[in-house]
């Protein structure tokens, strides 16, 4: 079944059958929001992958599938913190239905959403949820572009600071000694992707909370405490694969992972990225995965005076879908507004927005 054959049907089903299920259980009747949360609710599916945690002896924990959908609904209302989704849990009897709370007395304190969502954090269940999902609707379709960037994510904690390594094994000044060897070059970061697995490479990058620098698409220099979010996005603007890392590290160290996770996933022809992913070595996995990159040339190569051929220049200009992406992710879906501290929690609060973006884009592709 073709995505939009299938993203029909589901919605058809989710029209029919919940919508009038669900006016019947709410006190009021629902608003063309409150239908939309619950379409994005009823394809992202985030509960089926969580297991019942109590074993029976104790006070019983909060329901978590309730509280993991609200947090997917607290990205897709954009409620900057949990103190907010709580109040309109609250004082909106639709939406605390919605999520799946019986009574009022259900909706649980700030401290229990807070250790829920550690619990979420440390089972990945954002990028378990996002792999099924790109599983489910995309694994059976050819893809044309993978377009790769990545955006900056400002943090709420303390940077740290990184020991900088030195590119050569540390020996003696000077001559070598007659019969010996000169100290040589160690890899670089690149060439060792090359025999590591995408888990492996991603593991060694960093994720701690350091200070980033880039020049904007203005041509200024801006620079920020936090966070990197790299990811490879589809033509129709639905998130591929995603790794977040430190602010500090630089985007070509992140493509060849991607490529990697992104080709285990879906079948695609061009990985479209910009200058910063100027590198033979990446050009050479693209190529071994079976795709055609399409890398904008690096001006600062003053040796090299290549361009880009003018059907690749149509084809670069796909690259806009993740341009696409990060913006609706920022100003739509809560990635401005990052509260938590830690690498994890703060991969989880953007893969909230990531899934919720992916479902909202399949309800676009629906409705044209």
């Amino acid at each position: 079944m073709k995505l939009k054959e299938k993203v029909s049907w589901l919605m058809g089903r989710v029209q029919r059958s919940l919508f009038p299920h669900m006016e019947d259980c709410c006190y009021l009747p629902l608003t063309a929001q409150e239908k939309h949360l619950i379409a994005i609710l009823e394809l992202v599916e985030i509960e089926r992958h969580i297991k019942a945690t109590w074993n029976g002896f104790g006070r019983p924990m909060a329901e978590r599938k309730v509280l993991a959908r609200c947090f997917v609904a607290k990205s897709v209302l954009r409620y900057p913190t949990t103190r907010d989704l709580i109040n309109n849990l609250k004082s909106t009897p639709n939406l605390k239905t919605i999520c799946g709370f019986k009574r009022l007395s259900d909706v649980p304190s700030e401290s229990t959403f807070s250790r829920a969502f550690s619990d979420f954090a440390n089972i990945d269940l954002g990028d378990l949820n996002h792999a099924h999902l790109v599983e489910d609707f995309l694994s059976g379709e050819i893809i044309g572009h993978v377009n790769r960037d990545s955006t900056a994510i400002k943090g709420r904690e303390k940077i740290s600071t990184k020991p900088k390594e030195s590119m050569l094994i540390k020996g003696k000044r000077g001559r070598p000694k007659k019969g010996s060897a000169r100290p040589f070059k160690k890899k670089t970061r690149l060439q060792v992707q090359l025999g590591q697995t995408p888990e492996q490479s991603v593991a060694d990058l960093s994720d701690v909370c350091d200070r980033g620098v880039k020049k904007n698409s203005k041509g200024y220099i801006e620079a920020w405490n936090g966070f990197k979010l790299h990811a490879d996005v589809n033509d129709l603007g639905l998130p591929l694969s995603t790794v977040l890392t430190s602010a500090s590290v630089h985007d070509s160290q992140v493509a060849i992972p991607l490529i990697q996770l992104t080709s285990n996933k879906v079948q695609y022809c061009y990985d479209v990225m910009d200058a910063a992913y100027d590198s033979a070595v990446i050009k050479k996995v693209s190529k071994r995965n079976g795709h055609v990159p399409i890398i904008d040339p690096n001006k600062r190569r003053k040796k090299l005076k290549t361009q880009l051929l003018p059907h690749e220049k149509e084809r670069y200009k796909e690259r806009g879908a993740v341009e696409r992406f990060f913006g609706r992710l920022k100003d739509e879906f809560g990635a401005k507004h990052v509260m938590v501290k830690g690498a994890k929690k703060v991969k989880l609060h953007l893969m909230f927005g990531v899934i919720a973006i992916f479902a909202d884009q399949l309800t676009k592709i629906n409705a044209s």
